[in-house]
């Protein structure tokens, strides 16, 4: 056991002895490789690897937005992306809609549309880093989720496609209240060829009309685009979705009533067709005056008096099943209609409940030839059309209408 002590002993001074020559070596081999007069290239240079690891990292880009949740972003508010620690490129934000308009400004990019609810969206980024880089980065979200209580739809008439008369106007309604009327406003345009001035009136929170500020010229080709689709109608309520409908304005037909005369001139483009004998509402039941435009048509009407308030047991009530070549122009009950009971007073006396009466010849000629939208002006009564009984947005002046505009 001493002998193997030993051994160990002497092997270990060998060692040591032979590193501490090897160590002396290094020192002079070191010495001997400086160049002389540059006394610092033995130091670190700046290419070494401790110089690299002293060397500052580029910050990291990270996707900044306007949004803090985004699992519930609002709809209503423009969503904005910046690249925190580098410099905005290019965005791109998209859905299974498609790209969401948007522009890069000062940094910043901002949405330019609105947002769809209950919808998936993907950000794609891209931004120079510190060091001249460009790298790409990625963020998702998801837009609030509403209920058809929580956004409101529009109807429009006419319909897309739809011949309509010179005298109809632009009507859209909504199934739920809009009580930012001013900010619907500013997203309903509509455009005419030829172009003709025109203005909006608000009826109700529910109901907007658009005319121009004389009938419509013939042959007039009229677009409608509601660009209301995520706008915020006020009390929690958004508009549901964009709509457009394109018209055609046919000829100029217009219906010269005279209560008084009992005639009705058809004008046609300016040019008289006919003179047709009628007559209007007797005492107790007078034909309103003012202008009218035909809403709807019926080929055969059922007639009873109890929808305009005439009770079953008045001796004025009746219930006609097949009224024919009916056209209404109120929503009281007033039409235009064959009438063959009555041909014997017709052009001699006003008999009817309030409707416009002719032979049954008379009225299919002019049912034919009519359209929704076409005008009738009413004279020779003291009863007055008014505003809401049907489409009676004629009987205001021009600078009386645009008070109706929420714009105004």
């Amino acid at each position: 056991m001493r002998t193997r002590a030993f051994r160990s002993t002497r092997s270990a001074h060998r060692r040591t002895t032979a590193a501490v020559a090897l160590l002396a070596l290094s020192g002079a081999l070191a010495a001997c490789s400086t160049p002389s007069g540059d006394p610092e290239a033995s130091q670190d240079g700046p290419g070494s690897a401790a110089s690299e690891s002293r060397s500052p990292k580029p910050a990291p880009v990270r996707l900044g937005t306007s949004f803090t949740d985004a699992g519930s972003v609002p709809i209503d508010a423009p969503v904005t992306v910046t690249a925190d620690g580098g410099t905005l490129d290019t965005v791109t934000v998209t859905s299974p809609a498609g790209e969401l308009a948007g522009k890069v400004a000062g940094g910043t990019w901002t949405s330019t549309a609105l947002l769809e609810p209950g919808t998936d969206y993907l950000i794609t980024a891209s931004a120079t880093r510190s060091d001249g880089e460009s790298v790409e980065r990625t963020r998702s979200f998801h837009t609030v989720d509403l209920t058809l209580d929580e956004q409101t739809y529009a109807a429009i008439a006419p319909l897309e496609g739809e011949t309509v008369g010179v005298g109809m106007p632009v009507i859209v309604t909504f199934d739920l209240p809009v009580t930012d009327k001013a900010l619907f406003e500013k997203h309903m345009r509509v455009t005419s060829t030829p172009a003709q001035r025109g203005s909006w009136y608000w009826l109700s929170d529910r109901e907007a009309h658009f005319r121009p500020a004389s009938y419509w010229k013939a042959g007039t080709e009229v677009s409608v685009d509601l660009g209301i689709n995520s706008l915020p109608a006020g009390n929690g309520i958004y508009g549901q979705e964009d709509r457009q409908v394109s018209f055609h304005v046919g000829d100029a037909h217009v219906y010269k009533v005279n209560a008084q005369t009992h005639q009705m001139q058809v004008f046609s483009n300016g040019a008289l067709l006919r003179t047709i004998p009628i007559t209007t509402g007797k005492p107790g039941f007078t034909t309103r005056s003012g202008t009218k435009v035909i809403i709807e048509k019926f080929a055969k009407k059922r007639m009873n008096s109890e929808t305009v308030g005439i009770n079953r047991n008045s001796p004025e009530a009746y219930d006609i099943d097949d009224v024919r070549w009916a056209m209404r122009v109120t929503y009281s009950g007033e039409f235009l209609h064959a009438a063959p009971w009555s041909v014997g007073s017709q052009g001699r006396d006003n008999v009817s409940h309030g409707c416009t009466g002719m032979s049954t010849a008379d009225a299919g000629w002019l049912y034919a030839m009519s359209r929704r939208g076409d005008v009738v002006e009413y004279t020779g009564t003291d009863r007055w059309m008014t505003l809401e009984n049907g489409y009676g947005d004629w009987n205001l002046s021009f600078p009386d209408w645009k008070q109706g505009s929420a714009l105004s």
